[in-house]
Order: C-alpha cells, then structure tokens, then sequence
C-alpha cells in the first residue's frame, strides 16, 4: 500500500491487527445501494487525516472518499477581530450547521454529484466547493475532532454517521506533530509550542473526553 505524503511508520501502524480487524468488519457491513457514513475523531494532532488516507486506499479507490470536518471552519473574514480568533479550532469556531447539511445530503445520496468544502492549510482557509462526492462511492469517511460532542447541533451531526472510531496518539507524539505541523505553515517556534499548549490543549481536553462514545478506540502512531 503506498500513499503519497504519509509517513513510513503511519503505513506500519495501520497494518496493526486491531486496525486490521476494523477495516474487515467495515467491509463486511458495507452493503450494496447503501451508503455507510464512518466517522473518524481524535485530537489536535492525532493523525486523523493521515488515518483516513490510508482507510480510503485500503477500501479501494472506487470504494472511499474522505470528507474533512475542517472545510466548515469558520472563514478569517468572520472570526478577524474577534475573541474566536483566538480560539480558532474550538467547536464554536465551525459552521456545524452546514456540516450537518452536507452530511444529510451525502447520507441521502439521491445526487450526482455532491461537493464539499476542504479546508487548505496554505491559506489558513477553508475553500467551498473543492472536493467531489459522485454518488457511486458507498463509503464516505469524514475526519474531525468534534463528531463525539454532546452540543445538540453535534448530536445532530453524530446521528447521521453509522459509526465513529476515535484515534487514540500518545500525548507527546501528538504535541510534537502539532508543533511541527505551525511551523510548516509560518509559525515561529514559541508560538507554535505556545499554540499547541494553548488553544490546542484546551480543544484536546475537549474532545479527549468523548472518547468513550466512540464505537471503536484505535491506538495510532
């Protein structure tokens, strides 16, 4: 299995029994002109779309498509000048209500085409209308941190999926990622470790404690 931008040891970890098991019992509930919306959660850092990349291949380029969470990221243009600012990535900070639309939209699959905003972290932006949903794929995966929240609108979110699994990284390895991960995209050192430790952490305690609403708790690398 080869997959462009995702590390060695990434591929290594998903070829784990546990993950294995997983994807086995994923394919087997998969049935013909149903579509099965999975939902995969995990922290700042976590891996979430390094994990969905590889789910996708491992299903089959004519089976999977992901879908971020992170595309319904509130625009700069509304959150500027702002306390959100400052808390940019909390659940307040994202169109939920769009999100769930779109996840009804795709559940219902009685379009086409269908398409969805991806979020590009060269721009700090989410950009609208960028990724293709044909109706033909049977599987959708859908990374974010706040499918498990238990605000109404995200309960609203999480009756739509058939299943959420949470990606369980162990806390230094997730921290080093992140603060790599600013850097790549204009931080400086300390604000990127000041990030990291700062808004970052506060969402991860946020999300850290939803976990066990997951239907499967996978350990990541």
């Amino acid at each position: 299995m080869t997959l462009p931008n995702v590390e060695p040891r990434s591929l290594r970890a998903f070829d784990s029994a546990e993950i294995q098991q997983a994807v086995a019992q994923l394919r087997s509930r998969v049935t013909s002109g149903r579509r099965f919306l999975l939902g995969v959660a995990g922290s700042p850092g976590s891996g979430k779309s390094t994990f969905s990349a590889c789910l996708a291949e491992a299903l089959g380029s004519d089976a999977a498509l992901v879908v971020p969470m992170d595309g319904f990221h509130l625009g700069n243009a509304i959150i500027d000048s702002t306390p959100l600012r400052q808390r940019k990535g909390a659940p307040d900070t994202f169109d939920v209500g769009g999100y769930l639309s779109l996840l009804q939209r795709l559940a219902r699959r009685d379009e086409d085409v269908v398409y969805a905003p991806d979020f590009r972290r060269t721009l700090d932006e989410p950009v609208a209308a960028s990724l293709a949903v044909p109706a033909a794929f049977p599987v959708i995966i859908t990374e974010g941190n706040y499918l498990l929240n238990d605000g109404p609108r995200w309960q609203q979110v999480r009756a739509q999926l058939d299943e959420v699994w949470f990606i369980d990284t162990p806390h230094d390895m997730r921290l080093a990622r992140l603060i790599e991960r600013h850097m790549l995209f204009g931080m400086d050192r300390a604000a990127a470790e000041a990030w990291a430790n700062g808004p970052d952490a506060a969402n991860a305690r946020l999300i850290e404690a939803t976990r066990s609403r997951a239907d499967r708790i996978l350990p990541w690398l």
